[in-house]
């Protein structure tokens, strides 16, 4: 990790850029790709199955029987922590639902608003070397909790033509049924148009690699909604000198392991800290399966040193963090200084890891700095909100000139015909 000893405010705007992948071809990839499957349809997804994931498929939606073999063959530990997981994640969840509003604005004039299911949903979950199952109970559990009646999922095969069983089995625990065997920005772009098998959806949600991010970005400019822009993963830490090093390494190890573009940074105020930090990395980095990828993170990540906490969690907001953890001895009272992070960890012993499975918040969450106006995935994610007014003969003839005075004011004069045709009638009744 690069270290940066009270960098200037001037410095902030070069320190708070994530890496991206030099691929110079990505645009133009992308859009081919999803030309062709707008066009061709299955063959396109056949196709790309072939091309990207070296596997040829003779069927793109998973079959009953593929489920039901995955539950019996996941193990009986790993499913009862899944089950767990989606007891929390299902509980804190359910507890956003929200009443119906109704509002009399004035005497006669009442405005109300109600949230509805949207329709349909797509989910993408990244396949591959890390298959990643938790997000079907981040995507899936918030979905039919609001109640969405048709709900599709996409996720890449394995070489040998399977889904991941682990992914099948929650998928069929949340209550999925529709899988197809489809990876990378042809999955997006299948659930945008639609194919002979796949349904075309009115919203779509999960995390990817650059290419899925990028299909997500062109789709969402012809009309289809996502959850949010999103890219490679991201943690920051701010820990004081009472912090364990070995935890912090821990924590920003979690995240770089996710892939070379994921971005680890420290924050601190110590000033001895970070060489702590950094041997406790070296130490835990040689244990990990997938060491090459947290060393290529390590090489975009930095270390901040700042003289004063203000200092530090205006660098924070600045950088506005995908996740947050607050690991020092007053962890609550400096929530209050945190205005942009996806989401917060409070406390030695609240590792970041806890929100990506188990904890009860949803994982999937801005990067890249949009969180500062962006929130996370949650349960009004999958809902849209109508609203409604109704409006008496008594409230019109109060409201009515209101109306009227506006309506002339910006010379849209039938704009105040619909209100005045309407007093005339109330006035020639009470006559």
């Amino acid at each position: 990790m690069k270290l940066f000893n009270n960098p200037s405010r001037s410095q902030w705007k070069e320190l708070v850029k994530r890496p991206t992948l030099e691929l110079s071809h990505l645009d133009s990839t992308v859009k081919n790709i999803l030309t062709r499957v707008k066009e061709l349809g299955d063959s396109a997804l056949l196709e790309f199955a072939w091309q990207f994931d070296r596997v040829k498929l003779s069927d793109i939606l998973v079959s009953e029987d593929e489920i039901q073999e995955a539950i019996t063959s996941v193990d009986e530990k790993l499913k009862a922590a899944i089950e767990q997981a989606h007891q929390n994640i299902y509980k804190f969840h359910d507890a956003q639902k929200t009443e119906p509003l109704d509002v009399e604005t004035m005497p006669g004039v009442v405005c109300s608003r109600r949230t509805v299911a949207i329709d349909k949903v797509g989910m993408y979950i990244p396949g591959g070397s890390a298959p990643l199952f938790s997000t079907v109970l981040m995507l899936g559990i918030p979905a039919k909790i609001a109640g969405c009646p048709d709900v599709i999922l996409c996720t890449p095969p394995m070489d040998n033509g399977a889904i991941n069983a682990a992914i099948l089995f929650t998928a069929n625990l949340v209550g999925i049924r529709k899988i197809f065997k489809v990876g990378g920005a042809q999955a997006i772009a299948a659930m945008t148009y639609g194919t002979e098998t796949i349904p075309a959806v009115y919203k779509i949600f999960g995390p990817g690699n650059q290419y899925v991010t990028k299909a997500k970005q062109l789709v969402s400019m012809e009309g289809i909604a996502i959850d949010m822009p999103a890219g490679p993963s991201e943690v920051l830490v701010f820990a004081d000198e009472h912090a364990n090093a070995d935890f912090i390494a821990a924590d920003l190890l979690s995240q770089a392991e996710h892939g070379a573009d994921s971005q680890v940074m420290l924050v601190t105020t110590s000033p001895s800290l970070p060489e702590k930090v950094s041997h406790a990395i070296e130490i835990q980095l040689a244990q990990l399966s997938r060491r090459k990828i947290a060393e290529q993170a390590l090489l975009n990540s930095r270390c901040l040193v700042f003289e004063s906490d203000d200092d530090a969690f205006d660098f924070i907001n600045t950088y506005a963090p995908e996740h947050l953890i607050i690991n020092c001895a007053d962890a609550e009272a400096k929530l209050g200084k945190v205005s942009n992070a996806g989401s917060v960890f409070l406390g030695a012993f609240t590792p970041e890891a806890a929100g990506d499975y188990a904890s009860g918040t949803n994982h999937t969450l801005p990067t890249n700095g949009y969180a500062k106006a962006y929130s996370g995935v949650s349960l009004n994610s999958f809902q849209k909100a109508i609203t409604v007014q109704r409006i008496t003969k008594e409230g019109l003839k109060s409201l009515g000139s209101v109306v009227e005075v506006m309506a002339e004011a910006e010379n849209l004069l039938g704009h105040k015909n619909a209100v005045s045709i309407r007093l005339k009638n109330i006035s020639d009744e009470n006559i």
